[in-house]
């Protein structure tokens, strides 16, 4: 693959910060507040809060048949967020019913109150997040990150893959200085030299790596699940378990045609995204999908991270992940 010079890459990193930023403050197309005005008496208004990296959201976003598959009294409006903690924090604030994040922010967010309920989970992706440095840097390995900065953002998934990392090389979390930076900004800070490490997730991983100019120090093979959770409020899973059932039948499909269809969900990704489909498919390679319900030993895993994040000090009280997995009445 051509390799981009550091301005190019700059610009390319950049450019998808802001179109995976775009959709940040939450609003709606004119089309989704149609059909939310549009909605009829008894009609149930679903708003789906997804991030232009969601697949298989994006894929039933694209379906023009969605709403008639879970039902034809239900209207469904999309809301997309830049990131996961952005969007755990519209669920709080009872702007968006349900909506795809990773396996740290509902932590964050069950630490906070927010009732929400895990609907569903994806396989496991732990190569798709990483910690980097830049390829002439005199760090080799986690245990030379002892007292260095390094780059995240707060709350995603590559916060806890930190903490584990530095833990799994005999450090803690108090032995580096983390730099809480999205990632744009965290990518100037890492090219210019003012941070010395980054901990990303694709595709912004994809891209850094494709690019060249960036080693990786360690990803989350053997140290982090890395799921994707579909999380709903409490009210609307209670007051619309149908619904959400229907929902998670048509995710399982859209992840059926998608472990089948590989190349065609990559055109896709790369034009939502306007990402080169090459870099698409590096990322894509180490992703997997696949939707079910949180069997017990998933819960337990999601419990180890709320856990690490309690006995750290990142969130102020314990969390029993158990209590706000949906279980709807056969």
């Amino acid at each position: 693959m051509t390799r981009l010079s550091a301005n190019k890459r700059g610009a390319v990193l950049l450019c998808l910060t802001l179109v995976l930023a775009g959709g940040c403050n939450s609003s709606t197309t004119a089309g989704d507040q149609a059909a939310g005005q549009g909605a009829n008496d008894g009609a149930v208004t679903l708003r789906i809060g997804c991030q232009k990296s969601s697949l298989l959201l994006n894929h039933l976003r694209a379906s023009a048949d969605l709403t008639s598959r879970l039902g034809s009294n239900v209207q469904v409006v999309w809301k997309e967020f830049p990131a996961g903690p952005q969007l755990l924090e519209a669920l709080s604030v009872g702007a968006i019913d349900l909506g795809h994040a990773g396996e740290t922010p509902p932590v964050f967010a069950q630490a906070a109150g927010v009732p929400l309920v895990y609907v569903a989970c994806e396989d496991p992706s732990p190569q798709s997040e990483a910690i980097v440095v830049l390829k002439d840097s005199p760090i080799q390995s986690v245990e030379q990150l002892k007292g260095k900065r390094v780059a995240l953002n707060k709350g995603s998934n590559v916060h806890y893959l930190l903490v584990q990392a530095l833990e799994h090389a005999g450090l803690t979390y108090q032995d580096i200085e983390p730099v809480f930076l999205p990632p744009a900004d965290a990518r100037v800070a890492f090219e210019s030299g003012s941070v010395d490490a980054w901990a990303v997730w694709d595709p912004f991983f994809a891209v850094a790596e494709s690019a060249g100019g960036t080693r990786v120090l360690v990803n989350g093979e053997n140290l982090v699940s890395n799921r994707g959770f579909y999380l709903a409020s409490r009210k609307f899973a209670t007051e619309h378990p149908d619904v959400l059932q229907q929902l998670i039948v048509e995710l399982a499909r859209t992840s059926d045609w998608v472990s089948t269809h590989a190349d065609e969900a990559i055109g896709f990704i790369s034009n939502n995204l306007g990402i080169d489909q090459d870099i698409i498919r590096r990322a894509e390679q180490r992703r997997k999908y696949g939707v079910h319900e949180l069997e017990p030993e998933i819960v337990q895993t999601q419990q180890q991270v709320a856990d690490t994040f309690f006995r750290v000090g990142l969130i102020g009280q314990k969390v029993d992940v158990s209590t706000a997995v949906w279980r709807p009445t056969p």
